[in-house]
């Protein structure tokens, strides 16, 4: 390669893949970027770069090396394809192996969200994985044990560290994901992070993105819209992900206070309108045309 290329996250996949064999395919986080999940940046929580995995099976000459790695598991030939001209695993198998090797449940969880933020894979045919090709490997226990804990419609990666933390520290109902909320006479007011539509509790995740400038203007809007509904919201910082006991006050506290609001003071429609067109999980949006993608996912990238 020239000595000026620029070192960019696809640029490495792509040097990464010109190594493979007759046999296998980059794998991993790789594989899911290159198959379009635009959360996958090649970098971890401190931004450090994360190697490049190929899978290759136990016959093969290659050795790990600078931000390439090797996994000896045999993928079968179903589970390969090729995209613009690199041989992949695909989506299922590279979220499964994700999965597999994460630090936690937690970060197990998030990879296979962020892959389904572009319906790369659902969690019905993660499932049917689990089952098949990949019923024996090393691992595959805890995608089992984590598949009915997965949700298809996070729009961040913060967003399911949120909601676990909602549901198994606070030990509060499962919200759900980016669900729109709407008023009594049907209007669309908002779509929270989270959302507990029988209680009357959101939540937000309040990022960098979210602390000035006209983000933080919409924020400030639709926080007063959601209540003069009469909703209950909490909101989760930076600061809450090494201790999480400040979140866990404040959404029990918001769960205590809804639990006194009166019937006439409650004015959200806890359902969807018959015109809305549910978006919410991946096959949904995998029926989509292409318009109706542009025109009702839009929403998704500004968010």
């Amino acid at each position: 390669m020239p000595s000026d290329t620029p070192v960019s996250v696809d640029q490495r996949i792509v040097e990464a893949a010109a190594r493979l064999p007759a046999h296998g395919g980059v794998t991993g986080w790789a594989s899911l970027r290159w198959a379009g999940g635009s959360w996958f940046q090649g970098t971890g929580r401190g931004s450090e770069l994360l190697p490049v995995t190929l899978a290759l099976g136990s016959r093969h000459t290659l050795r790990p090396g600078h931000l390439l790695g090797v996994s000896q598991e045999l993928v079968p030939p179903s589970e390969l394809l090729r995209l613009r001209g690199v041989r992949l695993t695909s989506a299922r198998w590279s979220v499964a192996y994700e999965m597999r090797k994460a630090a936690t449940d937690e970060a197990a969880i998030v990879a296979f969200e962020m892959a389904a933020y572009d319906d790369l894979v659902s969690v019905e045919e993660l499932a049917a994985l689990t089952q098949s090709e990949l019923w024996i490997r090393q691992g595959v226990q805890r995608v089992r044990d984590v598949l009915c804990m997965l949700e298809e419609n996070s729009w961040s990666p913060m967003e399911p560290v949120m909601r676990l933390a909602w549901q198994l520290d606070a030990g509060a109902p499962r919200p759900r994901a980016n669900h729109p909320v709407f008023d009594l006479s049907g209007r669309f007011v908002g779509t929270p992070d989270l959302f507990d539509p029988i209680a009357g509790v959101y939540g937000l995740y309040d990022g960098a993105l979210h602390l000035a400038g006209e983000v933080r203007h919409a924020d400030v809007v639709k926080e007063a819209a959601y209540r003069r509904l009469g909703l209950e919201g909490v909101t989760m910082m930076a600061g809450d992900l090494a201790d999480r006991g400040a979140f866990v006050g404040r959404l029990r506290g918001a769960y205590a206070r809804a639990e006194q609001r009166p019937a006439h003071q409650r004015r959200w429609l806890p359902g969807l309108p018959d015109w809305w067109v549910p978006t919410a999980t991946v096959a949904q949006r995998r029926a989509l045309s292409a318009h109706q993608r542009r025109r009702l996912l839009r929403y998704r990238s500004a968010a």
